[in-house]
């Protein structure tokens, strides 16, 4: 049985299954993030439009925004099934979690003790610290092989 999209879309179910996991996963995120901008434009429009209901510009942009936010999580639901049908497991991996407009990461960052967080996001992790070859510490983000 074959995914029939309710929205138009770039590519169809057959050909998100042609696709490398990496290639999926990035998607993914990159639609969660759209979707994520979309909301918040979507938060300040509903405000906007309680003060001037008869705006038919901001209706129209709100209205349009509706469909893109369908059409993209449309779209992450196709990249998930193609993600299930490769045999990866769905985890929160690939779910963003939004938290009164922060996500997760920044959530659980916020509780941890100043200096334990990298300035890219990531903790920082115990042990002694790292230096590369022109002898620079391993504060600064990249990679050093």
């Amino acid at each position: 049985m074959e995914y029939v999209p309710r929205y138009s879309q770039p590519f169809t179910l057959q050909e998100a299954r042609g696709l490398d996991v990496p290639v999926i996963t990035e998607e993914i995120s990159r639609l969660q993030n759209s979707i994520a901008h979309l909301q918040r434009t979507q938060d300040e429009l509903k405000d906007a439009l309680s003060i001037t209901p008869g705006d038919l510009e901001l209706l129209e942009a709100f209205e349009e925004n509706e469909v893109v936010i369908g059409s993209q999580n449309e779209r992450i639901s196709m990249l998930r099934i193609a993600l299930a049908e490769k045999g990866v497991p769905m985890s929160a991996h690939y779910d963003l979690r939004v938290q009164l407009g922060t996500t997760a990461m920044e959530t659980s960052n916020a509780a941890a003790p100043p200096g334990t967080i990298r300035p890219n996001g990531n903790p920082r992790t115990e042990g002694p610290p790292t230096t590369s070859i022109d002898g620079e510490d391993g504060e600064n983000e990249g990679i050093y092989l």
